[in-house]
């Protein structure tokens, strides 16, 4: 396939309390062959000014592409008119390489008020799909695109909340003043380019996950919309865990780079964040609270955050070096204490860990436990050994989840990894998340292979779940590198890994 190419466009002019605005929408799929990529709609109006307007991703597709969706809205005024007639090329970047989309060279048109253009090899379409369910929303709206040339019967949603154990069916129905009735538009239904437009509703209550497909029945049998093989899906918020060692206070331009974590969280909308190596000036031994580094972190955020943070020994001979949790959500429980043997700030293998519990919209009481432990040879077994007990302690039967969070100072498929994985209990959601047949191997088959499996991984740092929580992985991310948009912050790089219930 192409690397970028043309899906849907809509041009609407809606009348609304004597307003009246011109909303544009274009959607493309986009071959997904590199994480960070830049998606944009060239466009012009009437008066050919182009403008560049970002794309956003929207939904995966198979296993190769993603749809990213670009919106805009003019309002017209005594000095600004409306664009009209729309002519709009798509451009990608990804890995060095420009590619556009341009119709052949002829470039895309979309009449003013027109309603929605499809790709020619689209016979229809869900042209509303939005992959995050509002707090509290109970019903969830259809609108599918239809091409008048298949002759639809009848259009319906085949859809589930609890992974197609049980599925329902629900019709969608044809207005010919669709447009008009929903944003005063004088656009036709079928418009000028014969798609029509049906709209139905998804009695949802309380679910987690909705994931459907759209069929339409014609004279030549049932065609279906299933997200390109994939069906779609959406959901409530997820569960964003973020896990960093922050190399306390030791970076150049520790100031930016404070800022540069900060960015990340707001960008990708973090719930929970874990940090280790959190540093404050000794003070003599009572710190100073406003170099925290955690509260530092926290104060720069665009909205607020919950900080619990405790410190376990002097870092670097003039630091008191501890441990931190960020959440959104309010705490319910506090926690901290040490893991180890030692427990006096003069050494460095005294280890504490702070522990936080959440209650998490639509998931439930979470567990989160934000760990700095020794390496092997300076007491990690014992450490480890503690933690399970106190965490297997709190997680309760009213417990979603528990999470140990951190740096283990463990090196994956190591001796004392594979003593993680033989405890049954405790399993690593960043590889779950990212190469699930290895994590069956290890977690499931107890393969007596890890340390091969897993000689090229590299990583010390992990978010390990309780085996017994109702949660999973479903997707995951390694931040602050050499080659994300953020950038180094530590000697650690970040991991991220995204929860919904099973």
């Amino acid at each position: 396939m192409k690397l970028i190419q043309f899906l849907q466009a809509t041009n609407v002019i809606t009348r609304h309390r004597q307003r009246i605005q011109q909303d544009l929408t274009f959607a493309m799929v986009v071959e997904n062959i590199a994480y960070d990529k830049t998606v944009e709609v060239q466009w012009a109006g009437e008066d050919k000014v182009w403008h560049t307007l970002r794309a956003e991703f929207l939904t995966a597709c198979d296993a190769n592409r993603e749809i990213w969706c670009a919106r805009t809205s003019v309002v017209a005024s005594d000095n600004a008119s409306l664009p009209g007639d729309v002519e709009f090329v798509l451009h990608c970047r990804i890995r060095g390489q420009e590619v556009w989309d341009n119709n052949g060279s002829r470039n895309y048109f979309s009449s003013a008020d027109s309603g929605v253009l499809l790709q020619n090899d689209v016979p229809l379409l869900d042209i509303d799909f939005n992959p995050l369910l509002a707090p509290d929303q109970r019903y969830y709206p259809i609108t599918v695109a239809v091409r008048h040339s298949v002759q639809p019967e009848h259009v319906f949603v085949h859809w589930t909340t609890d992974d197609w154990r049980t599925t329902r069916v629900t019709p969608c129905f044809f207005h010919t003043l669709f447009w008009d009735k929903q944003v005063k538009s004088n656009a036709r239904n079928p418009n000028r380019d014969f798609i029509g437009i049906w709209s139905g509703q998804l009695k949802i209550d309380d679910a987690f996950r909705v994931q459907y497909a759209i069929g339409c029945k014609t004279p030549g049998g049932t065609i279906w919309d299933c997200n390109f093989g994939r069906n779609y899906v959406t959901h409530r918020r997820r569960l964003k865990i973020l896990t960093l060692n922050l190399h306390c206070y030791q970076e150049a331009n520790q100031d930016a780079k404070f800022s540069q974590i900060a960015r990340a969280i707001d960008d990708l909308d973090v719930d929970v964040v874990c940090l280790q190596e959190v540093g404050e000036p000794w003070g003599n031994g009572s710190g100073d609270w406003n170099a925290n580094a955690a509260k530092i972190i926290r104060d720069r955020l665009r909205q607020y955050y919950h900080l619990h943070t405790d410190w376990s020994h002097i870092g670097f001979d003039r630091y008191r070096e501890g441990i931190a949790v960020l959440s959104r959500y309010g705490f319910l429980t506090t926690d901290a204490g040490y893991v180890s043997s030692a427990q006096t700030v003069h050494d460095i293998n005294s280890r504490k860990v702070v522990m936080v519990q959440v209650n998490v919209p639509y998931i439930g009481l979470v567990n989160v436990f934000s760990a700095h432990l020794s390496w092997p040879s300076g007491g990690f077994l014992e450490q480890f050994e503690r933690l399970r007990a106190w965490a297997n302690h709190k997680h309760g039967g009213n417990i979603a989840a528990t999470f140990l969070c951190g740096d283990f100072n463990i090196k994956a498929g190591s001796d004392a990894y594979q003593s993680v994985v033989y405890t049954r209990e405790y399993e690593d959601q960043y590889l779950a998340a990212t190469s699930r047949n290895v994590f069956d191997e290890i977690y499931r088959q107890y393969s007596s292979n890890i340390e091969h499996r897993l000689a090229m991984d590299g990583r010390i740092d992990y978010i390990f779940m309780q085996r017994n929580s109702s949660l999973q992985a479903v997707t995951a991310r390694e931040l602050f590198t050499d080659y994300d948009q953020y950038g180094r912050v530590s000697d650690h790089t970040g991991y991220c890994v995204e929860f919904e219930p099973h």
